[in-house]
């Protein structure tokens, strides 16, 4: 008679990552039969996989271990340790979450997996996470975890400006100063941010060198966040790279940027 199994599972959050020590995150599991015994003493199959943005995601890792359960029917194991099938763990950017862990498992200890499970990771171990953002290094482009175009970096890449996809709108100074101020009104593939503001008179400049790579500007007038006086602020036309102050009250194109 064939049996039905219900799984169970807890990630413990804990890595290594010393040198000459792999990268790993702890995971526990108890399996039970469909009479709710539990799974004892017994060699079980494993596949575990990281999935990327959804539970149904795109894999970024996987690997395959043959855990055995102990008494109690819990299964413990180090998720980077086993047999990778896709990617590495060392090479998941886990600053580009949000991430699911999706378990498959076979009773029997062998690849014939009936119980599968998937549930999201819902923080990442610091260290991991760290690492990644330590190492990241940006270019000039599209940066979709970062809100939109960089357009410029520093000397190391860790560092810069992002500029929004597309233009804010089209108002007076105070107006684009309000638009830009909300931050429902930024989002790029579901991220948001809410550091988004006006760019300075050089910052608006930089825009407009990298504005083939950032693209959407046009030959038009574009706030800065710069002020002139009390009444006035500036502004660059992005025909002919041009800069001048006016009335506030004139209404130009706005382009929010945050730093990173």
């Amino acid at each position: 008679m064939n049996k039905f199994y219900t799984f169970l599972a807890a990630i413990l959050l804990t890595t290594s990552t010393f040198a000459q020590s792999p990268e790993k995150m702890s995971y526990q599991a108890v399996v039970r039969n469909s009479s709710d015994a539990l799974v004892t003493n017994q060699a079980v199959g494993m596949r575990i996989s990281i999935l990327q943005t959804t539970a149904t995601g795109t894999a970024v890792y996987a690997e395959t271990q043959t855990p055995t359960t102990n008494i109690n029917g819990l299964v413990s194991l180090e998720i980077g340790t086993g047999t990778p099938v896709t990617g590495t763990f060392a090479g998941i950017d886990w600053a580009a979450g949000p991430y699911f862990i999706k378990t498959e498992t076979d009773p029997a200890g062998g690849t014939n997996y009936t119980i599968t499970g998937t549930s999201q990771l819902m923080s990442v171990p610091y260290a991991l996470y760290a690492k990644t953002v330590a190492d990241k290094t940006y270019t000039i482009g599209l940066w979709p975890e970062l809100g939109g175009y960089v357009f410029w970096v520093s000397a190391d890449g860790k560092h810069g400006l992002v500029a929004e996809t597309v233009d804010q709108g089209f108002s007076n100074w105070y107006e684009c100063q309000n638009t830009i101020s909300n931050p429902n009104n930024h989002s790029l593939n579901g991220q948001k941010f809410r550091d988004w503001r006006m760019p300075t008179r050089y910052e608006l400049n930089e825009m407009y060198v990298q504005r083939a790579a950032i693209g959407g500007f046009g030959n038009n007038f574009y706030w800065s966040s710069t002020e002139g006086d009390s009444t006035s602020a500036w502004y660059q036309y992005f025909g002919d790279n041009s800069q001048n102050s006016t009335s506030k009250f004139n209404s130009f194109y706005v382009r929010a940027v945050r730093a990173f």
